[in-house]
């Protein structure tokens, strides 16, 4: 890893004004160069918006289209490596909740949120590919919202080389207080059991006639400490520098850096495993891919 400065951003990201959402999007963006960012992430769906409705369909968008295109235009002008979110329209029709990678080289894999909230199951498909990804000699991966509640997805992508996790949210209800109070929770774990920074941001203003989302972006350091953070009711964007050799001593740590310490061969079938509903037995499910191994 090298020395990098990121910046994560709470926006407002209205469905069917995808337009303003770019332009507000670019407007952080260039914000972002002029104070130095190296990587900038907003929030899940901020291109297109976020709905469990049906109607989101009339907004969904292939991947490339006409945002991606637009946003590598804005990667190239401004130098910034961007990670933003939309509805993906797949190939058969499917829509995809999916994060896109933008850079000066170009567009980069997308991430499929792997893990579908119940009140999503319906809508949406969910992905099957887990891409890492390469900032000059740092890697990073991304978990969309529901995803980060899966402890082993964070295993997994320690495992593969992540040293910096961007966590993107679309999640409504409580206020911005507790709502980041919550994610402490189980952020602070994630970044502190491996060993990783972790930067997770929320969409803020209205959901829909029920609800809206509570503004919180805050970035965690590798002893699951908070370097920045911040809680609000508009639009705002939070820096940080990470720093390599503060990675680098927690992982020379003997105490300290547990992935090393690991014993997966006493794991046997729970890698391959499910709980049953109401039920205590395990049982066995085929996997195509065993990722810990």
């Amino acid at each position: 890893m090298e020395d990098i400065r990121v910046a994560a951003v709470i926006m407002e990201s209205v469905v069917g004004k995808t337009s303003d959402n770019l332009s507000r999007i670019e407007a952080f963006v260039k914000e972002a160069a002029e104070k130095g960012v190296n990587l900038v992430c907003f929030p899940e769906a901020s291109i297109t918006g976020y709905s469990i409705q049906d109607t989101i369909a009339a907004y969904a968008e292939p991947i490339p289209g006409p945002s991606s295109n637009n946003l590598v235009r804005l990667s190239k002008i401004t130098g910034i490596t961007i990670l933003s979110g939309l509805i993906e329209r797949g190939e058969e029709g499917n829509l995809f909740v999916s994060h896109i990678v933008t850079s000066p080289d170009g567009l980069g894999d997308v991430y499929r949120k792997l893990h579908l909230a119940p009140n999503e199951e319906n809508i949406y498909r969910h992905g099957d590919e887990l891409p890492i990804y390469r900032y000059g000699d740092m890697t990073f991966g991304i978990e969309l919202c529901y995803d980060t509640h899966f402890p082993e997805l964070t295993t997994v992508l320690a495992l593969q080389g992540v040293e910096v996790l961007f966590m993107p949210y679309a999640s409504p209800r409580e206020t911005s207080i507790e709502k980041g109070k919550r994610w402490l929770r189980y952020l602070s774990a994630r970044a502190y059991d491996n060993s990783i920074f972790v930067i997770a941001c929320n969409q803020v203003g209205s959901y829909n006639t029920k609800g809206s989302f509570p503004g919180v972006a805050l970035v965690l350091d590798p002893k699951g400490q908070i370097i920045v953070e911040t809680y609000s009711e508009k639009e705002e964007m939070i820096i940080a520098d990470l720093s390599v050799s503060e990675l680098m001593q927690v992982r020379g740590s003997k105490m300290g850096y547990f992935l090393g310490r690991r014993r997966p061969e006493i794991y046997g079938e729970l890698l391959n495993s499910r709980v049953r509903n109401g039920d205590s037995k395990i049982a066995v499910t085929r996997v195509t891919k065993n990722l810990f191994d």
